[in-house]
């Protein structure tokens, strides 16, 4: 049983059928019990991600809000959340300071650090489809998946 702690771009995938979608879907339908864990603030990228789309017409609103209700009810349910902290603001700021990373993509790898810290001896894995996130997670020693690739 792993723990994958889901990074906005590749969470986004659970959703809206994306390269990289059947990848993921495939953990959610094995038998391994798998755990899934989320930064809080996902949930800001996540309805921002959706209504990006449906601004664009790539989805209709109606689409757009079964989406946004059943991540919530993930949220509520089946997610291990992991809350924004003022520690893991001073990690964030920090791994700006190592790598070229945009601000929320260095508080999702903060948040997965943090997370790491506290989970024992089962090292949660770090899924994204960011190629620059997904380097700086590498540097930091993190194991990675990244669901675009094969």
């Amino acid at each position: 049983m792993a723990l994958y702690y889901l990074e906005t771009s590749a969470l986004v995938k659970f959703y809206v059928y994306e390269p990289g979608t059947e990848r993921l879907v495939g953990l959610t339908a094995s038998d391994g019990g798998h755990r899934f864990a989320i930064l809080s603030l996902a949930q800001v990228e996540f309805r921002s991600a959706i209504r990006r789309q449906q601004r664009c017409g790539e989805i209709s609103g109606s689409d757009a809000g079964v989406l946004i209700e059943s991540f919530r009810q993930h949220v509520e349910g089946r997610f291990v959340v992991q809350p924004f902290t003022e520690s893991l603001l001073d990690v964030a700021l920090a791994l700006i300071d190592g790598y070229p990373l945009k601000g929320y993509d260095a508080m999702q790898l903060a948040g997965y650090l943090v997370l790491r810290s506290i989970s024992g001896t089962d090292e949660p894995i770090f899924v994204c489809a960011d190629k620059t996130l997904l380097s700086a997670a590498r540097n930091e020693g993190c194991p990675i998946l990244d669901p675009c690739s094969v």
